[in-house]
């Protein structure tokens, strides 16, 4: 006999209206673990179908049903820091006597999600699907994942070229420049450099794409720095007048949109790191922050806010 269907559950399974059809992404979901999980935007219905699985025979006495929708943001280094930014909550059931398996249909209309899904060196971002059944001593609950892509666009008119210099006085000068500072996630970063003076030993130069986490506020914030790929742009001494081209394709790497002040919570920034070694292997450094957005890269979907609702527009 079970004491108030403890027991008797079987399984609950939340399936997403349309899965089959939606994007999928391959995302992490623990520090070990990855799963593919359907992609959702800003203003997107979240509909589907809640499944109680009863064992045969039994019944549970419950004290409601319900889903909820949460934007949550964890830190990781305390995991006692959690923040919903977003809940939503739908009652499936009311207090009473569930006698077999059962389905039940949700839908959430049009929902805000105004942050993208993110997992980071120390902090997370994520939404879910979670489904409660209310019992008199411990809720039985069951989590769906789903990730969420913000969508950008930046006017041409705005997206001026960088040109920065490198110099040691009387030893060398360097100018490099990049074609623009803002570039989304599919783009090709396409420069020069140009050595205006060589007296130093060059024997190899590189560019960094380097991802800084911030986390925390005020006086507490925690920086962390990750490489994400590195280009060997020379290997070799240049000589003075000499032009090298670059050109930088982003698509093969795990890059997400730039993040400013997430809720107050975090941010993400990205910058090209401009790394020249000499024949001592002196190391001369030179940093440009670069704005990452995501493209817009899909059709209109039923139940959506237009493209051009869902998509941030930004003029500087």
């Amino acid at each position: 006999m079970n004491f108030f269907g403890y027991g008797a559950i079987e399984d609950v399974e939340i399936v997403l209206d349309g899965a089959e059809k939606r994007k999928k992404v391959e995302h992490r979901i623990s520090e070990s673990k990855s799963a593919e999980l359907s992609v959702y935007y800003d203003g997107e219905t979240v509909s589907g179908a809640v499944s109680v699985g009863l064992k045969s025979g039994t019944k549970i006495d419950h004290k409601g049903i319900k889903i909820e929708l949460i934007g949550q943001i964890e830190i990781l280094y305390d995991r006692t820091n959690l923040h919903d930014f977003t809940t939503l909550t739908k009652q499936l059931a009311s207090p009473g006597v569930l006698n077999q398996s059962k389905v039940f249909s949700f839908q959430f209309p049009h929902v805000e999600k105004p942050f993208e899904s993110y997992f980071g060196s120390n902090v997370r971002l994520r939404y879910f699907l979670k489904v409660t059944v209310g019992r008199r001593l411990t809720d039985f609950t069951k989590e769906l994942e789903f990730i969420v892509h913000t969508l950008s666009t930046y006017p041409e008119a705005n997206n001026n070229s960088i040109k920065m210099e490198v110099g040691i006085e009387d030893c060398l000068h360097i100018e490099f420049e990049y074609n623009k500072q803002k570039y989304h996630l599919k783009d090709a970063i396409i420069g020069k450099i140009y050595f205006l003076l060589v007296r130093v030993k060059i024997k190899h130069m590189e560019v960094h794409i380097i991802k800084r986490e911030s986390t925390g506020t005020g006086p507490n914030v925690y920086h962390e720095d990750d490489t994400i790929a590195k280009f060997e742009i020379m290997d070799g001494a240049p000589v003075k007048g000499e032009s090298i081209p670059i050109r930088l394709f982003l698509a093969g790497y795990d890059l997400t949109p730039s993040m400013r002040d997430v809720n107050k919570k975090f941010s993400v920034r990205y910058f090209l790191n401009l790394v020249l070694i000499d024949e001592e292997d002196r190391r001369y450094f030179k940093q440009q922050e670069v704005i990452l957005w995501r493209k817009a890269d899909i059709p209109h979907r039923q139940g959506s806010k237009s493209l051009e609702e869902s998509t941030q527009r930004f003029e500087k």
